[in-house]
């Protein structure tokens, strides 16, 4: 019995992926996301949201952890934060859209409270409740909460959360006066990503996840 993890890119399924972790990227398709999750939820002894994140709370950087505490499995979340360096333990939102603007995290962290925000966390738990799984989230943050990500990294993602990168050609051709604010953005993602690397690392081959009990299973 596997962990299964809902992520967004194929690059972060590609480092989360393991001999006990199946990981499905959600690449912003969330029928094809909660499809595949359903599919594969029969199979698994819980369901965790993790990768990267924009962050909703002033402070978070990128590199930094939040383990989400709401609607999770207590014990799960308590391992996620103490392997995770410097986790902060608190809401994560989980939205439908690309959350690309600094005004529009700043009004979600006014709203709800939540420090972080991704697309798949929400699509993740609703099927952990339905099929009575523990639940787990933990993101490392990606943008800051005052960074607005500039029109040709909205695009660089394609549906199955590989790298569109003609896409993001064609954004820059139309406005090249965005290529600072684009190399900046990949740099502090780039931050991120590692922090997804080492976090792995530390959480193992389960992600912390619930430990089977072979005798009742």
């Amino acid at each position: 019995m596997k962990i299964l993890a809902a992520t967004g890119l194929q690059r972060e399924a590609r480092i989360l992926a393991g001999p006990g972790v199946a990981v499905v990227a959600g690449g912003g398709d969330h029928a094809r996301l909660e499809a595949e999750l359903d599919r594969l939820a029969p199979g698994a002894r819980g369901i965790i949201s993790i990768g990267i994140a924009g962050a909703l709370a002033p402070g978070l950087r990128p590199g930094d952890w939040v383990v989400a505490d709401n609607g999770t499995d207590p014990g799960w979340a308590g391992r996620l934060a103490a392997r995770l360096p410097g986790a902060r333990l608190g809401a994560i939102l989980g939205v439908d859209a690309m959350m690309a603007e600094a005004a529009g995290k700043a009004a979600l962290h006014r709203e709800t409270g939540a420090l972080a925000v991704d697309m798949e966390s929400h699509v993740a738990a609703r099927v952990a409740r339905r099929h009575n799984l523990p639940f787990a989230a933990a993101r490392a943050i990606s943008d800051a909460a005052d960074r607005s990500l500039p029109p040709a990294a909205r695009v660089g993602m394609r549906p199955d959360g590989g790298m569109d990168l003609p896409a993001v050609l064609r954004a820059l051709a139309r406005d090249p006066c965005q290529l600072p604010a684009l190399i900046r953005t990949g740099i502090e993602a780039e931050r991120g990503f590692r922090a997804l690397l080492r976090g792995h690392r530390g959480l193992g081959p389960t992600l912390a996840g619930p430990v089977v009990d072979l005798d009742s299973a």
